[in-house]
């Protein structure tokens, strides 16, 4: 089973920038989609943008135009790119990984999740 490290989390100020990275245990030319995912504070986990493996970007409403996902198969890593921060983007982000593309769009689907990288948002 794949196993999945996030970083780059940490406390930024209302309109400032992160850059998350998920790294996998396996090649990411395995998957059909990576994506990441979000948990706020006493809320369920959701989607925030996915990355197919044929470029395509899929994003939440509340990530259009701030975030950005990217990826980098030298370094066998995935970004999440977040600018224009809001304290209502405070939450524990995850990477995930479907290697057929018939769940990525549910993180409920998902088995098993990596620890995550903290992002708070605050002044």
């Amino acid at each position: 089973q794949v196993q999945l490290v996030e970083s780059g989390g940490g406390l930024v100020q209302p309109g400032g920038s992160l850059k998350l990275d998920c790294t996998p245990s396996t090649s990411i030319y395995r998957y059909y989609a990576i994506a990441w995912y979000r948990q706020p504070p006493g809320k369920q986990r959701e989607l925030v943008a996915a990355l197919t493996r044929g470029g395509d970007a899929n994003y939440a409403d509340s990530a259009k135009g701030r975030f950005t996902i990217a990826r980098d198969y030298a370094k066998n890593t995935v970004y999440l790119q977040m600018n224009s921060l809001k304290p209502e983007d405070t939450a524990v982000y995850y990477c995930n990984a479907d290697p057929g593309g018939s769940y990525w769009y549910d993180p409920s689907k998902f088995q098993s999740w990596g620890q995550g990288t903290q992002v708070t948002v605050s002044s």
